[in-house]
């Protein structure tokens, strides 16, 4: 699809967007994945302007905002079952004006928005990302390529807000539940915290923490196939996981 026919397009949803959602109120899910010891995020990329963006949405006038954010994954990016949850408002004027700078102002995409974000923490390998008729891609992006691509609007600042605000739940919130496979080692589960803190820690430390945390449960079984000596499998113990999402965490 050229950059005519997208244009035509977009004139096209703005007419039935008017119609359909709630004016001035968006939602921008940050959907966080976890491969090859690194954080990445879910993207998509618009026919329009070729830019990547987060695959939000505009919200139906007749659907609650949660359920508003899972249908606008759904038809973006093709996730389903995944646990959302708030964590800023994004507001500043002239946020998405200059992005459909192309248009006149009755453009229902160039109106003042107010974007809700939203963010979650997925097992990559879970989703197959698959993207709408607007776009021309839908992909894992890891953040450590993110400096290197043009992302559309305040996205930038919307990630760095969500992998702040990750970073503040990881010292009394648990973490790694969406984000590992259901048996894993220590190292990996110190690798994914790594990721998201973007600093080594202590191996000593952090395995007498996390263990006296009690949501782990060390598995009879060894992962196989390492030079070094099998280390031990684990998975997490959902109800004390539960618990400790709900009461937080003591002795972190």
């Amino acid at each position: 699809m050229d950059y005519i026919d997208s244009k035509e397009q977009i004139l096209q949803k703005s007419a039935e967007a008017k119609e359909i959602f709630l004016p001035h109120i968006s939602a921008d899910p940050v959907i966080f994945g976890f491969d090859q010891n690194e954080l990445k995020v879910l993207l998509v990329r618009m026919n329009y302007r070729k830019q990547w963006l987060l695959p939000g949405g505009f919200i139906r006038k007749d659907e609650d905002l949660d359920e508003g954010v899972m249908r606008v994954l759904k038809s973006r990016a093709g996730v389903t079952n995944v646990f959302l949850e708030e964590f800023a408002v994004f507001g500043k004027k002239n946020r998405s004006e200059f992005y459909f700078e192309d248009f006149d102002e009755t453009l229902f995409q160039k109106q003042r928005f107010i974007s809700i974000g939203y963010y979650a923490l997925y097992n990559s390998v879970d989703i197959e990302p698959v993207m709408d008729d607007v776009s021309e891609a839908c992909e894992w992006v890891y953040l450590r390529d993110l400096p290197t691509i043009e992302l559309a609007m305040d996205h930038r600042e919307i990630i760095e807000k969500a992998l702040l605000t990750l970073r503040e739940k990881i010292s009394y919130k648990p973490i790694g539940y969406n984000l590992l496979p259901e048996k894993f080692t220590l190292s990996e589960l110190q690798k994914l915290y790594e990721a998201i803190l973007g600093k080594e820690l202590n191996r000593g430390n952090f395995y007498r923490k996390i263990k006296n945390l009690g949501f782990l449960k060390k598995l009879d079984e060894q992962r196989r196939g390492g030079a070094h000596k099998s280390p031990d499998l684990y998975s997490f113990d959902e109800e004390n996981y539960v618990k400790a999402l709900e009461n937080g965490l003591n002795n972190w």
